[in-house]
């Protein structure tokens, strides 16, 4: 006697629908699972005999096999446990095997026949609405999950008796009623404030420009000058994030099991700030199960990546690819998945070891060539990957001693920031997959970053005096462009040129140099001084 079920097994942060075919036949009883599964899998037998012996079941003693289809999938997980109990009672004729081919199944057994929560069961949800089926039974703690997807009924099961009644007509359950409160924001701490930050105008007009373009950001600067709290307050400025970027953000923590038991949906942009002893397969995903990593969990948020030259070498180069396009591509022996990570990759750095190099009323401790060393840690091909690199200084005490806060808060930075993405989104309405300045490829900044001959001639002094790469041109223009749309500009100007230039202060040729030998500092000057004056000598 044969039966069929229905699951779905995880394939990046997609799910593919697996058959669970139950084949029982007369032999000495055995319980063997075959199709590639794994410990977890295979373990399963046992739980799902006890949890149909405990519920009241009496299964005729024969031989049982199950295969998982297809079978050069690795299957992986408790969620097979509640369709192979399923499929073995309508192999033994204790149930019709009619109803089940209507949904997909998820759910892990206890002995006793309860249903415990399990990963990934979102893009369960969305195999089902893309296979046709009428709907998914997933455990009641992952109900309000199932049921973002639009278009299919989720029933709620908490005991595996709940399932078999109401595929049997016994006790029909009611479909899981998606409400507001399932997918609001997570109550939690208070947000922080850009308000709290004291002093450091221009930086934080240059994460306020980062953040309503998308663009990475690579601040260099002594302790205590503010970056890593900065940092933590760039989230609070972005916009919010769309049904369909929350659920794409969803789909990740769902398959890693990171959703919280009170939300079912991602509406915060994630902020992830991995330590720099992680390893290249914790940044980027990897292992055995090719699982997604920080980079991935940072998708449509930022990822923070404090005391950068710290990081090992091989973990920073595997940044490269996935930061220009917004993809991670894992080759396994068993299988290739694809995760998504457009970031907005925000990283800070000491100026030296020592931290002290070159900050007014400080000694550095640092040899040049200790200095020059810490500094090639980061590649050019990354810095080449930041449109924004600039110098954090020390807050003067005057800020910190302030009493009365004046500081602008974030609501004052969220308000312009969105009014610049909703320009860009009316801008690329018609391209699919760009949202933003930072996402342009190089034919839609041919036809949206256009310069007049001034601005040109700027601009061809800049790449030439600073030794810049193409990719660093087409940055600049790019982040000019982010520029004009923030001040409402319907065309980049020069000053928004300026700004955009002055933005990529670490890569210029010479410029660590220049500093060593007792050189002016090359502070954000454009943004210090937002009419576009500098006094800065070596001004393109």
């Amino acid at each position: 006697m044969l039966a069929r079920v229905r699951s779905g097994a995880l394939m990046g942060i997609d799910a593919v629908v697996v058959e669970c075919e139950v084949d029982m036949a007369l032999g000495l009883p055995y319980f063997n699972v075959v199709g590639l599964p794994d410990g977890a899998v295979r373990e399963s037998k046992v739980r799902v005999i006890s949890a149909l012996k405990n519920t009241g079941f009496e299964l005729p003693q024969k031989r049982i096999t199950v295969n998982l289809a297809p079978a050069d999938i690795r299957k992986e997980g408790a969620a097979f446990e509640l369709p192979i109990a399923l499929g073995v009672l309508a192999a033994a004729r204790l149930m019709e095997e009619e109803p089940l081919g209507h949904y997909l199944f998820g759910g892990e057994l206890s002995l006793d026949g309860w249903i415990k929560p399990v990963k990934g069961v979102l893009p369960l949800a969305v195999a089902a609405k893309k296979g046709g089926f009428q709907g998914v039974m997933v455990p009641t703690a992952n109900a309000a999950e199932a049921a973002l997807v639009d278009g299919i009924q989720v029933f709620p099961v908490n005991h595996l008796r709940d399932a078999v009644e109401h595929l049997t007509g016994v006790r029909i359950l009611s479909p899981y009623v998606r409400s507001g409160s399932a997918t609001a924001a997570a109550k939690g701490p208070p947000p922080l404030d850009m308000a709290d930050v004291r002093g450091q105008p221009e930086i934080k007009m240059a994460l306020e420009l980062a953040a309503a373009g998308g663009h990475n950001v690579l601040m260099c600067g002594p302790p205590g000058s503010g970056k890593t709290m900065l940092a933590r307050r760039l989230p609070g400025i972005l916009p919010a994030m769309t049904f369909s970027e929350a659920l794409e953000v969803t789909k990740i923590y769902s398959v890693l099991g990171l959703l919280g038991d009170d939300q079912a949906l991602m509406r915060e942009r994630p902020f992830r700030s991995p330590h720099h002893t992680i390893s290249d397969a914790g940044l980027v995903g990897g292992g055995p199960m090719a699982r997604p990593g920080e980079l991935s969990m940072a998708h449509h948020g930022v990822l923070f990546l404090d005391e950068l030259p710290e990081f090992r070498k091989n973990v920073m180069e595997v940044l490269r690819q996935p930061l220009e396009e917004g993809l991670i591509h894992l080759a396994r022996a068993s299988q290739n998945v694809t995760y998504p990570s457009q970031v907005m990759l925000v990283a800070a750095m000491n100026p030296c070891p020592c931290g002290y190099f070159n900050v007014p009323g400080r000694a550095c401790q640092c040899l040049e060539h200790r200095i020059f060393e810490y500094h090639a840690r980061v590649s050019g091909p990354m810095l080449d990957r930041i449109d924004i690199t600039l110098q954090t200084r020390p807050v003067e005490y005057r800020h910190i001693a302030q009493r009365e806060n004046v500081e602008p808060p974030s609501s004052y930075y969220r308000e312009r920031v969105e009014a610049a993405r909703e320009r860009q989104r009316a801008r690329f309405r018609d391209e699919p997959g760009v949202h933003c300045n930072a996402q342009m490829p190089p034919r839609l900044i041919r036809e949206h970053c256009a310069l007049g001959s001034a601005a040109m001639g700027k601009l061809e002094r800049a790449v030439v005096q600073h030794g810049l790469s193409a990719r660093a041109h087409d940055r600049i223009l790019k982040l000019a462009l982010t520029r004009a749309d923030l001040e409402g500009h319907a065309r980049i100007k020069d000053a928004d040129l300026a700004i955009a230039i002055d933005c990529r202060i670490m890569d210029r040729r010479g410029w660590l140099h220049a500093n060593t030998h007792g050189a002016k500092p090359d502070y954000f000057t454009r943004l210090a001084h937002p009419n576009g004056h500098s006094d800065h000598p070596e001004e393109p």
